[in-house]
């Protein structure tokens, strides 16, 4: 993307070299937008696993997360969690109603988390043929919503190799689908080898398909209990195939900032990649509220944006 040529200069000297492309066609392959003078650098979304303890304490109904997305912390875009609607994945009326409360606030339906389908990288030929299928009816209902993308699992046994080789077969199949549908599949450093930054590079240029991506997590680079891998070189490594970005916080220092990962340094790289689309607010602490964490974490987003702004 270029940096040196204002949005103007750009359009202008496009259009001299004859090239015929606009602004969209060039940032409609990861949902990025321009970030010229009215566009934030990116934009800010509130994953819903942020709220896990008010929903499964039932003192938030999963209907209404877009409306406390909006009108307790000024967020406009919402990124579900299957877990909170697991018999609903084809209700349409429930979908329906779900929709057009984002809608009529204005909030944008980003992407479905899905956990609890089956492993994709499942060794067992059937295992993995199911998984595919059962995250299909999920691969519907993002497109009902207006999402761009499901986030799913990459979760295999067996050696380095085997496990890239059967989570980019399974990942490959869910995609095809998912292209048929308009819908992507993303996929997050989450536990295992996934969280191994150039284990999920590798399977992503195995599967090797346009609608399949990543959804970088700040936090989430715990290859095993003994065994953590370095957050920036993994966020690094994972960017270049991002159509999502997780901003993982648990812990604030007294000045703000979030105490197990230098958001502008991680921003940074980020951005570096040309990525200017959603950044998820994924709180997960305990020492202070879900509401005032998630608060802290938009907080220091913002001031992180105008930093590099």
């Amino acid at each position: 993307m270029p940096t040196s040529l204002d949005r103007r200069d750009f359009v202008k000297a496009a259009g001299a070299a004859g090239l015929g492309l606009t602004l969209s066609s060039l940032t409609a392959t990861r949902g990025l937008a321009f970030p010229g003078d009215k566009e934030p650098l990116y934009k800010i979304s509130l994953a819903e696993w942020s709220l896990h303890r008010a929903l499964f304490d039932k003192k938030l109904d999963h209907l209404d997360f877009s409306k406390v997305a909006k009108n307790e912390f000024g967020i406009e875009g919402v990124e579900y969690v299957n877990q909170f609607f697991k018999d609903k994945a084809k209700d349409t009326k429930y979908l329906a109603d779900l929709k057009q409360r984002g809608d009529d606030l204005g909030v944008a339906h980003v992407l479905i988390m899905i956990d609890g389908e089956g492993h994709l990288g499942d060794p067992n030929d059937a295992e993995r043929k199911k998984a595919v299928e059962n995250h299909h009816q999920w691969v519907d209902a993002a497109k009902f919503l207006g999402c761009h993308s499901i986030r799913v699992n990459a979760h295999a046994e067996g050696s380095f190799e085997e496990q890239q080789k059967l989570a980019a077969d399974g990942l490959r199949k869910l995609s095809e689908y998912g292209a048929s549908q308009g819908i992507g599949v993303i996929v997050e450093n989450h536990g295992g080898l996934s969280s191994n930054g150039a284990w999920l590079a590798g399977v992503m240029k195995m599967v090797d398909h346009p609608n399949c991506g990543t959804l970088p997590d700040f936090g989430n680079f715990r290859i095993s209990q003994d065994e953590e891998y370095d957050r920036y070189k993994g966020v690094d490594e994972t960017m270049p195939y991002a159509k999502a970005v997780s901003a993982k916080s648990h812990d604030f220092d007294a000045d703000g900032n979030c105490i197990e990962t230098d958001y502008k340094k991680m921003m940074e790289i980020v951005l570096k990649h040309g990525y200017h689309g959603w950044v998820g607010i994924e709180y997960e602490g305990s020492k202070i509220s879900e509401p005032d964490g998630i608060k802290a974490t938009k907080k220091l987003l913002e001031k992180v944006r105008d930093e590099l702004s």
